[in-house]
C-alpha cells in the first residue's frame, strides 16, 4: 500500500476535521477507507459507483495517428478504427446531483483492439487535479460530509481542510472560477496525469494529453446556470448525436526534462511540443443502466503496451479504489 507521512499540523488539522485519532494517527492511506469516507459523505446507492456515481453511457471509434507511433507503439495509433465504450459523468458519489454543480464532468474511456487487449483513459474536465497524495482526497470527503443539522458540509471544516491542504487549491480555483460545461460535448477532458509513451526501441517519452471538442468549448452563462434545470447533460448529449457524431481531437504533450512527473496538482509550462495524435468520435449515448459502460470498471491503470503509468501516487491509488468500488457494485451493495 502507498504511505504517506503525516507532520504534526496535519495530525492537528485532521482533529479539527472531525476525523477520528486513529485514522488520522495512522501513516497508511488505504482504498478502503477512502471508499468507506466516499459512502459516509454521499450515502450508499446500491450497485452503483461510489464516486462518480452519476453519469451517462456512450459508443463510438477511436482512429489514432501513425505519426505517433514514433513516440508510442502502442495499436492506439495504428491508424485503425478502435472501438470505444464511454462514460460522461459528474464528480462526486451523488446520482442526483444537479448538472449546474460546480463540480468535476469526467470522460472515461474503454478501448478494445482486435487481440481483446484494452485500455482506459478515465480523464476531467480540470487541467489539474485536487490533490498531490491520497491523504489530500481522503480529508477533503471528510471534510465534504454534511452536518446533520444544515445537510451542508460545516464552514469551519472546509476552511480547515483548505488551510492544511494547498494542493487543493487550484483545482478548486479553477471549478469557482469556471461555469460548468454546456453539454458533455463542448467540453475539453484532461488526463490529469504524466504518462509514459513508450515506442518500438523502447525510448520513453513523457507526456500528457487531452480532448478538445470539435464542437467547440462551451460554458454555461450566469443566466443559464440559473436557470438550467438539474438533469439536462444526458438529454442534452443523446439529442446531439442524433444529429450527427460528436468528436473530440486527442492532442498529445511531450514533456521535458524537470517537468512535474508525480505530482497531477501542477500544470505543465506553456510552450511545450503539442501536436494531434487521433480523433475520438462518439456516434450514440444512452442512459447507463444496463448500457455497454454500467460494468465497466474504468480503471486508468488498464494500459496496452506502448503506455505505461509513472509514480503519480494519485495515479497509482486510483486502481485499488475503483476496484474496492467496482467489487461493492457488482455485489449489489
Amino acid at each position: 500500500m502507498l504511505k504517506n507521512k503525516l507532520p504534526q499540523w496535519l495530525l492537528a488539522s485532521a482533529l479539527v476535521l472531525g476525523t477520528p485519532l486513529d485514522v488520522a494517527a495512522q501513516d497508511e492511506v488505504t482504498a478502503d477507507k477512502v471508499v468507506t469516507a466516499l459512502e459516509g459523505t454521499f450515502g450508499v446507492t446500491p450497485g452503483e459507483r461510489r464516486n462518480h456515481t452519476k453519469g451517462t453511457c456512450a459508443l463510438g471509434e477511436f482512429v489514432g495517428s501513425p505519426e505517433a507511433a514514433a513516440y508510442s507503439r502502442s495499436a492506439l495509433f495504428s491508424g485503425k478504427r478502435i472501438p470505444v465504450a464511454a462514460r460522461f459523468s459528474l464528480a462526486g458519489g451523488n446520482p442526483k446531483a444537479p448538472d449546474t454543480a460546480k463540480s468535476a464532468r469526467g470522460m472515461a474511456l474503454e478501448f478494445k483492439f482486435p487481440d481483446g487487449s484494452l485500455q482506459h483513459m478515465t480523464m476531467l474536465n480540470t487541467p489539474i487535479f485536487g490533490a498531490r497524495h491520497p491523504q489530500t482526497f481522503l480529508d477533503m470527503i471528510v471534510a465534504m460530509k454534511p452536518d446533520p443539522a444544515t445537510g451542508k458540509p460545516a464552514p469551519e471544516k472546509i476552511k480547515a481542510f483548505k488551510a492544511a491542504h494547498p494542493d487543493n487549491l487550484a483545482q478548486a480555483e479553477f471549478l469557482d472560477s469556471h461555469t460548468p460545461p454546456a453539454s458533455y460535448a463542448t467540453s475539453a477532458y484532461f488526463g490529469i496525469h504524466t504518462f509514459k509513451f513508450i515506442n518500438r526501441d523502447n525510448k520513453t517519452s513523457l507526456v500528457r494529453w487531452r480532448f478538445v471538442p470539435q464542437d467547440g468549448e462551451k460554458r454555461l452563462s450566469d443566466d443559464e446556470l440559473k436557470s438550467s434545470p438539474p438533469n439536462f447533460l444526458e438529454q442534452a448529449l443523446m439529442a446531439r448525436t442524433k444529429q450527427g457524431p460528436v468528436k473530440w481531437d486527442m492532442i498529445l504533450t511531450l514533456g521535458i526534462a524537470g517537468d512535474p512527473e508525480d505530482n497531477p496538482t501542477l500544470a505543465w509550462p506553456d510552450g511545450r511540443k503539442q501536436m494531434k495524435v487521433g480523433t475520438l468520435t462518439i456516434s450514440s449515448a444512452m442512459p447507463q443502466k444496463g448500457a455497454a459502460c454500467e460494468k465497466i470498471n474504468f480503471d486508468p491503470l488498464v494500459m496496452a503496451d506502448g503506455i505505461a503509468p509513472t509514480s503519480d501516487p494519485i495515479l497509482l491509488f486510483r486502481s485499488p479504489a475503483y476496484a474496492v468500488s467496482f467489487a461493492k457494485r457488482l455485489g449489489g451493495m
